[in-house]
């Protein structure tokens, strides 16, 4: 291949020393560099001609290469470089494996022929500069999702209910069989550990309502809110007010949903609850219900508190919307207000789970008000949870051994979605998945 590369230059520059023009009345420039590369606009390749090329000058063959990769799918084979030089040249031109192409700016080239190479001569003959071309495409699909299960069973297959947080960077899982509790920790979500049965907690706890901020567990019943800092041992705090349910962890406050003189929004630090003045009535949920946070398009902290259980008994298909903005006059900057008042088509949904993952909501499982599995595919929100549609499952869909469940938990951690356990009608599951979308490191 190199023999044949040099004669295609040897031949190349005899003809096209035949082809300058002797009447030139400059002097004739020694220097023979490339000083820019690029793909021409290409209306059917989007994105062609925004790559970026790095022209590295070495001592002997220069490197000219993208470190961005051209989007997924862009086809090489039929492109019209430009190229721009530090002088003009007396000749340059493109050795392909099986031929050269004098650079004219109007040739169509097929770039997956590889090695590539742009040779420079100068005006005065006197300087050769030959140059690798490097353009390198994505060959993944930037919008494809890839899910690995991580472990089929953490423990065997039973009637329990559970609930996965994460407590200092670790997975913590707290099963409740109706009879005994139980704690498993993870630090990759792979391989798991039984720390046995936690004390301290009361009898009946409803694993499902324990939530984490990061580095301390709670757990609200009648008037004591339980915390716990390793997931093993539960401190009891009496509070003055009942606590309804723990709701979420948002904004650097741990909220509860507690019973005043009527249904209203607390939160609790140093051993006592401060009421918000949040007041949502009883068309509220106290169970099974989804919540997550995220940041609205206008940079204000928002959470939302999706479907479950009211008190009645009654399934939900409300999503409640908080907000803070230090532009709010009333309650410290809070404010509540319930979207499916105007979104009624939202069916009723219990058991769901829900994250902001690339700037879009994602939901998964839960059931509807007669029961009924919602299946495998995932539902997203890009209007920040008014809307709901499935995703592209040619994109986004997850292993076909993974089955349509409920009360399963998911979390975010450094790009990746772990979907933990759940329950169908036959059992509880106890595995764990892995999902990751392939661009969302090239932000």
């Amino acid at each position: 291949m190199r023999k044949l590369f040099y004669i295609f230059i040897a031949l190349s520059l005899i003809i096209f020393t035949g082809c300058e023009n002797a009447t030139t009345s400059s002097t004739p420039s020694s220097v023979a560099k490339l000083s820019g590369f690029t793909f021409a606009k290409n209306d059917s390749m989007p994105g062609l001609a925004a790559a970026v090329f790095t022209i590295e000058e070495r001592l002997d063959t220069g490197l000219v290469w993208n470190q961005d990769s051209i989007l997924f799918g862009t086809r090489l084979d039929s492109v019209v470089p430009r190229c721009s030089f530090a002088a003009t040249p007396g000749a340059a031109f493109f050795t392909f494996p099986d031929t050269v192409v004098r650079l004219t700016g109007y040739d169509t080239l097929n770039f997956n022929k590889r090695p590539v190479y742009l040779t420079i001569r100068s005006a005065d003959k006197s300087t050769v500069k030959v140059y690798e071309i490097r353009a390198t495409v994505h060959q993944i699909d930037p919008d494809l999702y890839t899910w690995t299960q991580l472990t089929e069973s953490i423990y065997p297959p039973d009637d329990s209910e559970q609930r996965v947080v994460e407590l200092y960077g670790l997975f913590v899982m707290i099963v409740s069989n109706g009879f005994e509790l139980h704690t498993f920790t993870s630090d990759d979500g792979a391989t798991w550990t039984d720390l046995g049965e936690p004390t301290g907690l009361p009898a009946g706890t409803k694993v499902r309502q324990i939530i984490s901020d990061g580095t301390t567990l709670y757990y609200g019943q009648g008037n004591t809110i339980y915390t716990s800092t390793d997931g093993l041992t539960w401190t009891a705090n009496n509070v003055a007010y009942p606590v309804v349910t723990m709701l979420l962890y948002w904004n650097e406050k741990v909220w509860a949903l507690v019973t005043s003189t009527e249904y209203e929004l607390a939160t609790y630090a140093d051993g006592a609850l401060a009421l918000s003045g949040l007041q949502p009535g009883e068309d509220f949920p106290v169970s099974d219900f989804a919540a997550v946070t995220f940041r609205s398009a206008s940079w204000r902290e928002r959470a939302m508190i999706i479907g479950g259980f009211a008190e009645n008994g009654r399934s939900l298909n409300t999503r409640w919307n908080l907000e803070y903005s230090k532009h709010i006059e009333e309650n410290d900057g809070y404010r509540i207000q319930e979207f499916s008042i105007d979104r009624p088509q939202f069916k009723s949904l219990t058991g769901v789970s829900v994250i902001e993952y690339n700037d879009q909501l994602l939901m998964f499982g839960g059931v509807d008000d007669k029961q009924t599995y919602q299946g495998r595919d995932i539902l997203y929100s890009v209007d920040e949870g008014l809307n709901w549609k499935r995703v592209d499952t040619t994109k986004n869909r997850l292993p076909e051994v993974y089955q349509a469940r409920q009360k399963q938990t998911a979390i975010v951690r450094d790009n990746y979605i772990y979907l933990f356990g759940g329950q169908d009608a036959a059992k509880t599951y106890s595995d764990v998945y892995m999902g990751h979308l392939n661009s969302i490191d090239w932000k």
